[in-house]
């Protein structure tokens, strides 16, 4: 039997890059896959890349930076699939990069609203759904940059570590009640927050120079962990972050 089968797993920004890696290879595990997001183009490719690997899956267009549409999302996952066994919290921006002397309120706003609002008030409503459901696991993106930090990026570098605190609070909240929660601490990965911040040659040679391996990361790498994490096999990890860097925090 798959790992997976006859689970239920919900995923915040699964509209593409690491979200949709994730989505599919729960599906080929056997999870019934809800994928949420703001773009509902993008959100119903990955639904058909679900079904392409033979899986089950909904897109429903969800804002997480609306507490109302978080707390949406959760019941109809609960109403279309009968219970809510995981979460993948993923959905984040990185707003505008700015020294701190020259940080404005509304890129504070914008990353805050989505990178820590969006992740916590989706905590508070899949908690007690997974708990119904007899127990099961979260997981939240944060990044390497909420291990460490670098000039330049003093908002997304907060949100970040906060995500980095909101995990182990609510690891230690539910840990003997069956809910396991942990991060994951991607360093640059191949996506389309990637193709932003480094969009020539050069600064993404730059980029790959960064770490260790010698190269970026791949979404299936960042979803391989994440399904670990929600598995039988990560039964004992809790409140943990786990940075899937090729080195770069080992400097």
């Amino acid at each position: 039997m798959k790992t997976f089968t006859n689970k239920v797993v919900l995923i915040t920004g699964g509209t593409s890059g690491i979200g949709r890696a994730t989505a599919v290879a729960f599906a080929k595990e056997g999870a019934q896959v809800v994928v949420s997001g703001r773009r509902a183009e993008e959100g119903e490719e990955t639904v058909r890349q679900i079904k392409a690997v033979g899986g089950e899956g909904i897109f429903v267009k969800t804002d997480v930076t609306q507490v109302a549409q978080i707390k949406e999302l959760v019941e109809r996952t609960v109403a279309k699939y009968g219970r809510l066994d995981i979460a993948f919290n993923n959905a984040g921006v990185e707003g505008t990069f700015a020294m701190t002397a020259d940080e404005t309120e509304a890129n504070y706003q914008l990353i805050f609203d989505a990178n820590v609002k969006g992740v916590l008030f989706a905590m508070k409503y899949q908690i007690p759904a997974i708990l119904k459901s007899g127990g099961g696991s979260i997981v939240n993106t944060t990044s390497v940059l909420g291990l460490i930090a670098m000039p330049s990026a003093g908002a997304y570098i907060a949100s970040k570590h906060a995500v980095i605190g909101l995990t182990k609070a609510a690891a230690l909240e539910n840990a003997k009640l069956g809910v396991r929660i942990n991060a994951v601490g991607p360093a640059v990965i191949q996506t389309e927050m990637y193709e932003r911040a480094f969009p020539t040659a050069e600064s993404r040679a730059h980029a790959a120079g960064l770490h260790p391996i010698g190269r970026i990361g791949q979404p299936d790498e960042i979803a391989s962990a994440v399904l670990w994490l929600c598995s039988p096999g990560a039964s004992f990890v809790v409140g943990q972050t786990i940075a899937i860097d090729g080195g770069f925090t080992a400097q």
